[in-house]
């Protein structure tokens, strides 16, 4: 039979979140006590292995967890997480290619400012000053490139073939697309405030 600590060891790997002492006392078939000695020469153990793991505490509990000596690896590597409505803004920029931050608010609608500030954040976007107009130009980066490995994008496409966002009040009355129709930006499944 395995030591203890090894099956608590295995248990915050199955879990992959953070466990209080009587939760991993529970899964090791184990009283608290013995989980909580476990745990400490667990901790121990990895404290001094040359490893990217670690098991920490935190107050939600105990958790075994990537060293933050790698979080410029976990940004690299690791795509960030983007509202639904942000990742349909994405895909309108990435489709046309490029696209004025006036177009896109015309085909996306005004939540698009907040989605388009999220995507500059996160590295997926790029916005420039147009000479002579006070709208940006927005782009997809190098980084939208690597993390979605899209290499077959149309060059570009007319404004016209993206369908605009509806209201939320015609949302009920909008028709499923034909499985030819491609790509659909009008409908979202999380709440429109949020997302838009």
């Amino acid at each position: 039979m395995f030591r203890l600590s090894i099956q608590i060891e295995a248990i915050l790997y199955l879990k992959g979140q953070p466990l209080d002492l009587a939760v991993i006392a529970e899964c090791a078939g184990c009283d608290r006590d013995a989980a909580e000695t476990a745990m400490m020469e667990l901790m121990d153990d990895y404290a001094h292995r040359d490893s990217a793991l670690e098991v920490v505490e935190t107050p939600k509990g105990y958790t075994l967890q990537l060293r933050g000596s790698f979080q410029t690896l976990i940004d690299k590597m690791i795509p960030p997480e983007i509202g639904t409505g942000a990742l349909r803004t994405l895909a309108a920029i990435a489709i046309k290619g490029s696209i004025s931050q006036t177009d896109l608010v015309e085909l996306r609608g005004s939540g698009a400012y907040q989605h388009v500030q999220e995507l500059v954040e996160v590295g997926f976007v790029r916005k420039r000053r147009q000479q002579g107009s006070r709208s940006s130009l927005l782009q997809v980066t190098d980084k939208f490139h690597r993390t979605y490995e899209l290499n077959d994008l149309p060059l570009q496409l007319p404004i016209a073939a993206i369908p605009k966002l509806a209201d939320e009040e015609d949302v009920d009355n909008i028709a499923p697309p034909d499985e030819d129709e491609g790509v659909d930006f009008t409908t979202d499944d999380r709440s429109t405030s949020e997302n838009q």
